[in-house]
């Protein structure tokens, strides 16, 4: 079996933690078995290790959140990124065509589809492995998991199932998309389930589906239509459609982790980061990722929450607001990771109409290099603040520690090794939207060296 993470989001319900680079599933804020805090995807990882599901597994993510991800998983699932947004059936099918293409996956092969959001019990990811046996007993195109609700919930799908149960699975007789509270209720007590979002199906059902969508059944050509493609959903394309579904109910924990009310339910404390709570605020919480202080007094059943990338003071009930606040406003993150750091932007203004001046502080950890960079336009200063390492510009290799200072111009290549944890200020001055262009990534610094050398020829 092969298990499938579908990651994505506009990063804007858990706003100004989450940003449309570090979504929810990077907020390092549940509280771990270990001792500290771990993020969503952290946690899944970890579930799916328990169950000896990590080498089967792939993430499918969009291409701007791939260095993140494979920071959070630790490099141990491979992380295949989307060059465009384009639905739940589309990254299915690019999953399906890599697989087949560097896998060698035979028709008979199942693919298990996940959300890499579930928030769900220790043994949720165990259940997985019985679906190809659901598969092959019931002899259903597709086979579903779906949790007990604990309420009528007008936000989540429902599966009605048909029967009884057999074998600890039942047919599924209707699909209902997020029904009104009395639908709901009505639904409930026909016996309804909670649609997970985990799908399983066989690598000849997801190939007759691409082409009956007329996509190419080669995975680098389905990549090179991508821009092309519509926004497409696997539950309303495939799901909805199949003429012969399973579900395997789970009775342990499941949730959908979309909202502040939500996540604060599943946090130990209610401060996190500088500041305090007092009087009469009971159910409050305070989420702070700045080092200034916030004191809430005498307010209950708030949320306050502070990032980089904004404030937000607001009742837990109505904090779901704050999507349709934002709206579409293209908000750019002022807080990153990637797989050798992080980077804060402390400050950024316009100076005129095509000039621009940013200040970051980077951080890169200890052993971890920036890929071989190319500075297009204007230049960055930047001014070690801690730790050591080496950096590469145009090819000649420095050695750096705190104090020292160095310029990297228009048409320059560049690179950095950490030997420590380093923290860096960068002082950049270009033009507006100016991008970063990473010619090489590589984990080995000699190489990255070596190929340094070659561009420069």
């Amino acid at each position: 079996m092969h298990i499938v993470l579908l990651c994505g989001g506009s990063g804007k319900r858990l706003w100004p933690l989450s940003n449309e680079l570090r979504s929810k599933l990077f907020i390092d804020i549940l509280p771990s078995p270990a001792g500290g805090r771990e993020s969503m995807i952290s946690r899944v990882c970890r579930q799916l290790d328990s169950s000896s599901l990590t080498d089967s597994t792939l993430i499918i993510s969009h291409q701007d959140q791939a260095n993140i991800t494979a920071r959070h998983t630790q490099g141990k699932i491979p992380v295949i990124g989307e060059p465009y947004k384009r639905g739940t059936f589309t990254a299915a099918a690019l999953a399906t065509l890599y697989l087949q293409s560097f896998r060698m996956a035979k028709d008979d092969d199942v693919i298990c589809i996940a959300p890499a959001d579930v928030f769900a019990g220790e043994d949720f990811f165990s259940n997985f492995q019985l679906l190809p046996d659901i598969l092959k007993h019931s002899q259903a195109d597709i086979a579903l998991i779906g949790t007990r609700p604990t309420h009528a919930s007008d936000q989540y799908g429902y599966i009605l199932p048909g029967g009884e149960e057999r074998n600890a699975y039942a047919p599924i007789t209707h699909f209902i998309e997020k029904p009104e509270a009395t639908i709901a209720e009505t639904l409930l007590q026909r016996g309804a389930l909670w649609n997970c979002g985990v799908y399983a199906f066989t690598v000849a059902f997801m190939m007759s589906h691409i082409e009956q969508m007329g996509l190419p059944v080669n995975y680098e050509q389905l990549l090179a239509l991508y821009e092309q493609l519509p926004e497409r959903s696997f539950d309303k394309h495939v799901a909805e459609k199949a003429q012969r579904a399973a579900v395997l109910p789970y009775t342990g924990v499941w949730q959908d982790i979309g909202s502040w009310d939500t996540l604060c339910a599943q946090l130990d404390t209610h401060v996190i980061g500088h500041g305090g709570i007092s009087g009469s605020s009971s159910d409050s919480y305070i989420i702070n990722e700045l080092p200034y202080p916030i004191q809430v007094i005498g307010v209950p059943g708030i949320i306050a929450a502070a990032s980089p990338d904004g404030i937000l003071i607001a009742n837990k009930n109505n904090a779901n607001e704050i999507k349709a606040q934002l709206g579409n406003l293209p908000l750019k993150p002022m807080y990153g990771e990637a797989t050798w750091g992080s980077y804060r932007v402390i400050e950024s203004s316009l100076e005129d109409e095509n000039r621009t001046v940013t200040t970051l502080n980077i951080t890169v950890l200890p052993g971890k290099h920036i890929g071989l960079n190319w500075h297009r336009s204007g230049c960055r200063a930047w001014t070690v603040l801690a730790g050591s390492g080496q950096v590469l510009v145009n090819g000649k290799v420095m050695q750096v520690s705190m104090g020292n200072q160095f310029a990297i111009t228009k048409e320059s290549l560049f690179s950095i090794l950490a030997e420590t944890r380093m923290v860096i200020l960068e002082v950049r001055i270009g033009v507006t939207e100016d991008k970063e262009n990473i010619l090489f990534e590589e984990e080995d610094w000699n190489v990255i060296l070596k190929s340094a050398g070659s561009f420069n020829a």
